[in-house]
């Protein structure tokens, strides 16, 4: 982690020696040379690093100089950010000397809310501020200068593979004692049914089938357990196992493929010629290949090897065992069978054949309860199971028992050498930056649902992603957690619907276990009850639960140089003690959904310089202090508002020009919250989930064309507030058209007390909108104009779903045409009367060629809701528009339809007999009850096909039968 941090350094040194070129910040005499050594010693350390990082595993020495030169870079990490900082301030106040639109008054206000170290550039005090750094840089030398003479009395080699000598790879063998494998037998029964052939794919080639999971899992003991199966032993011609490891190497590979069909070793050392021989040997027989513990996700090393392998029988398969899902999709594997953990009972067996062997029942007996509480530590981790349960074989006293299960486990040197050798494999796999981020994981809880975007988010703030030229930081962050997760270090996955990707995760036990062990003394997750005593001088990264009645840990005001603060709370208790500490901090989350309210954020949060992520969860406040502008540096702002008091942002947030997200969770969409002016100046936001537009009586409106240059946007928008203010050239202003990156946008109308009113200037305001081509779900709402879209309707050829409600509509869009629309709901229309072809998209459709044609209305509709429509009369299908040459299909994937509060709707379209339709809801609709009821309505017969039907929120008939 040292390297990452280092190499941070050292691009940030590089950007000071640049900025102190410039005459009016330029540092005090003698300083530049400073920065100069500081980067001379800094690139002399790194290239031992991971000499140093392998041999601190075992060396307590070694441990203890890596943790000052941490330390040492910590420090130098913030003063270099003082200083960027303040450079950031000088820019924001001369753009403001230049603006024309700030007065005099203004400027004296905005002076007044710039902290001392960037005021100072402005008064006389520049120079004590410069010194001041300049001072630090010198005095954080000096220690740099001790650790780098230091260093030399160690004996260290310069940079070499990031593979740990210490930690030994086991050669595994095809041995096993298949009595010792517990919980096993339903997956070993399906790998043997693919092995055998039973199964209904069929494939040209061989079958690659990977096994993938997290170290310890017990992939190798399913392979060995397959592999000596009597029935695959007489299936297959030739049967191979070999020990892959890391690093890949083809020769080894391919001599001890031929070891295992020659029974000896070949005398020969070109790859050509074993390649060859291979071929030979295989060549048209059945083979069973296992490569064991594979690493490498380069095709290029697998490729001429497969190649030469293919000259098997297309009955061969070959079992892959790999810790990365990235190395299975490499295999080409037919089969990716993804290891999950053992039952708590076969654990608990597994532990047991161990810990309890050779012990009598009276024993067992006694032991049993506290041995069943350890095996939940393991959290069905085989290894987990073994390593503890020989832990305990030749402990005899329930206290000794009673001490192993209240300890954690890395405490206890023989675990930490069984049970976390191959994760300590997987670790230093990885790049320095992502054990970094592997490792802060350690500062949440077990259990723990971890976002994807929190942590992205998170790792982003405390500068652990390294960037690239022309690729977006998110992008980069994103790719990390997907190394990680697809490493097997997160498991649990929750993903999105649409996309498929990653929202949620957690990570095992263990892994947790070892990630703490990785960040002992930097990562701490406490409540008030736990280390009241304990010094965190050396904490850097915290989480503190404190519940109403505890008493609050004052030792956590040790951790000066904190960097991360998770701060759940049930009140706002030492909030303001709180912002007096902590000067440090990148990241700050204040947390008070468990029954507490944060009801105010003190105006000395201007003092957390450093912060680039604040998170508010269940902010109850009125407004934020306009101090919170001063923080120059944040880049992700989420506010999750806790009640309705939530009326206004900040005067001045146009000055937090590093502010990439912003969002603003609250309960409804229309929820209303004055934005100020000039926020349109926030050009590098990517997230704005919420935009208010301010009323005409307001000197400090925010007008909607503060959109115009925030093309950078993605994901969610939610405009509110588009009133009698908002007229078609301010909509045209804000360019949504633009903003290519957002999918989801809701347009909020502004409500008016006469809701019979038709509005006109709604249309044009919304035609003025265009919305972004890429939309995949549109919500309109407090709409009165007559008609919606009427000519941008058919350009969102991407649109999912769309939902309309509180209209004047008099006629729906033609939507039938949209190639991917999935749901449409409307809802308060008090206009609408009539339902038909406009509706479909097809009005005016005519023959365009000698033979008949089909056209395909809407083909991906699966959910249709009408709610509300209280004078909806007439719902008509094709009707007398289609022509001999012309067939519709209609709605050929409809599965819900629901009709409610449409008082005087008579009848049902014929199309719906056509559809695959399986469940209809009508709800309040007084003459379509009546008409439809189920065996004796008139009607009946049209809709007795569909499974589930529901009337006034009851169910008339479920999967086909009366109820």
């Amino acid at each position: 982690m040292a390297d990452a941090l280092i190499s941070v350094l050292l691009e940030q040194l590089a950007k000071i020696a640049a900025q102190e070129a410039e005459k009016e910040i330029r540092l005090v005499v003698g300083v530049k040379k400073e920065v100069e050594k500081l980067k001379n010693k800094l690139q002399t350390v790194k290239a031992v690093l991971n000499d140093a990082e392998k041999r601190q595993v075992k060396e307590e020495a070694v441990k203890l100089w890596l943790e000052k030169l941490k330390d040492a870079c910590y420090e130098m990490d913030d003063v270099v950010d003082e200083w960027n900082t303040a450079v950031i301030k000088l820019n924001i106040q001369k753009e403001e000397e230049n603006a024309a639109d700030i007065t005099p008054v203004l400027k004296k206000k905005v002076c007044s809310f710039i902290p001392s170290p960037s005021c100072c550039f402005l008064q006389a005090d520049k120079l004590d501020m410069r010194r001041d750094i300049a001072h630090k840089i010198k005095e954080i030398n000096g220690k740099l200068n001790e650790i780098v003479t230091e260093k030399s009395t160690y004996g260290f080699e310069l940079t070499r593979g990031p593979t740990l000598e210490e930690i030994e790879r086991q050669k595994t063998t095809s041995f096993v004692d298949v009595s010792e494998i517990c919980g096993r037998d339903k997956v070993s029964n399906y790998l043997v049914s693919i092995l055998l052939g039973n199964c209904s794919e069929e494939e040209r080639n061989f079958h690659v089938i990977s096994l993938v999971g997290m170290g310890g899992i017990g992939k190798t003991t399913l392979a060995q357990l397959v592999y000596n199966n009597r029935v695959v032993q007489a299936y297959f011609d030739i049967k191979m196992w070999v020990c892959v490891s890391d690093p890949f190497d083809q020769c080894k590979v391919a001599i001890e493929i031929l070891e295992s069909i020659e029974r000896q070793s070949p005398n020969m050392i070109s790859f050509q010629i074993l390649l060859e021989k291979i071929c030979d040997k295989v060549r048209g027989k059945k083979f069973f290949l296992v490569l064991d513990d594979v690493w490498t996700d380069d095709h290029t090393k697998w490729e001429q090897l497969k190649n030469a392998l293919k000259c098997g029988s297309h009955s061969s398969r070959i079992i892959v065992t790999t810790r990365k899902s990235k190395v299975a999709e490499m295999m080409e594997s037919a089969k990716t069978v993804n290891l999950e953990v053992l039952s708590n009972e076969d654990c608990w067996l597994l532990f047991s054949k161990i810990a309890f062997f050779d012990r009598d029942v009276e024993q067992r007996r006694q032991l049993e309860d506290l041995g069943r509480q350890i095996v939940e530590k393991c959290k069905g981790l085989p290894l987990a199971a073994k390593t503890l349960g020989s832990l305990m074989r030749f402990k005899r006293s329930r206290e000794e028992w009673k001490s192993i299960l209240d300890n954690n486990l890395w405490e206890f040197e023989d675990v930490e050498k069984n049970l976390y050798a191959p994760l300590l494999l997987s670790y230093y796999d990885l790049s320095s930056p992502l054990r970094r981020c592997f490792s802060f994981c350690a500062v949440f809880p077990k259990d723990y649902v971890y976002s994807c975007d929190e942590l992205v988010f998170i790792w982003m703030a405390q500068g652990y992603i390294k960037s690239k030229e022309n690729m977006e930081i998110e992008i980069i962050a994103r790719d990390y957690f997907e190394n990680l997760a697809m490493r097997s270090f997160f498991q649990d996955f929750e993903k999105d619907k649409n996309d498929g990707k990653i929202k949620k995760c957690k990570m095992h036990d263990i892994v947790h276990d070892f990630a703490l062990l990785m960040s002992k003394n930097e990562c701490f997750t406490i409540n008030s009850n736990i280390g009241l005593e304990t010094d965190y001088k050396t904490t850097r990264h915290l989480q503190l639960e404190i519940s109403k009645e505890a008493q609050f840990p004052k030792s956590i005001y040790s951790a000066k140089n904190l960097r991360t603060l998770l701060f759940v709370n049930e009140s706002d208790y030492m909030l303001s003690t709180l912002f007096q500490h902590f000067r440090c901090l990148r990241i700050l989350t204040l947390d008070c959904k468990y029954g507490g309210m944060l009801k105010e954020l003190p105006d000395a949060v201007e003092n957390f310089i450093h912060l680039r992520y604040l998170n508010l969860v269940n902010y109850c406040g009125d407004a934020l202090p306009e101090t919170i502008c001063n923080l120059c540096n944040l880049q992700i702002l989420n506010i999750e508002i806790g009640g309705t008091e939530f009326r206004k942002l900040p005067q001045r947030m146009d000055k937090l020009i590093n502010l990439r997200h912003f969002n603003l969770d609250m309960k409804f969409d229309w929820f209303y919250v004055k934005f100020p002016r000039r926020f349109g100046r926030l050009t590098s936001l990517r997230t704005l989930n919420y935009f208010s537009v301010s009323g005409k009586d307001d000197n400090e409106r925010c007008k909607l064309g503060e959109l115009r240059n925030l093309n950078h946007l993605q994901g969610t928008l939610i405009i509110n507030g588009l009133g009698s203010e908002v007229d078609a050239c301010e909509a045209e202003k804000a360019q949504l058209k633009n903003k290519i990156g957002l999918h989801t946008l809701v347009l909020w109308f502004e409500e008016w007390d006469d809701e019979e009113i038709i509005r006109e200037k709604d249309v044009l305001v919304l035609n003025a909108l265009e919305p972004p081509p890429n939309l995949e779900y549109l919500k309109i709402g407090c709409y009165k104009g007559p008609t919606i879209f009427s000519n941008s309707i058919m350009s969102l050829t991407n649109l999912k779903k769309l939902d309309i409600n509180f209209l004047c509509l008099e006629h729906l869009p033609p939507l039938g045409k949209l190639p991917f629309l999935e749901s449409f709901r409307i809802e308060c229309n008090d206009r609408l009367k009539k339902v038909g072809v406009e509706f479909m998209g097809i009005e005016g459709s005519k023959k365009e060629e000698k033979d008949d044609i089909i056209i395909t209305v809407f083909p991906n509709l699966k959910s249709l809701i009408f709610f509300n429509l209280i004078e909806w009369e007439e719902w008509n299908g094709i009707g007398g528009e289609e022509e001999d040459c012309i067939r519709f299909t209609i709605m050929p994937h409809l599965q819900e339809l629901s009709i409610g509060e449409c008082l005087k709707l008579k009848s049902l379209p014929n199309f719906l007999r056509t559809t695959p339709l399986q469940e209809l809801n009508m709800n309040n609709c007084t003459i379509l009850k009546e008409r439809y009821k189920r065996g004796i309505g008139e009607d009946w017969p049209k809709i007795s096909h569909i499974p589930n039907i529901i009337i006034d929120y009851k169910y008339v008939q479920r999967d086909g039968q009366e109820l």
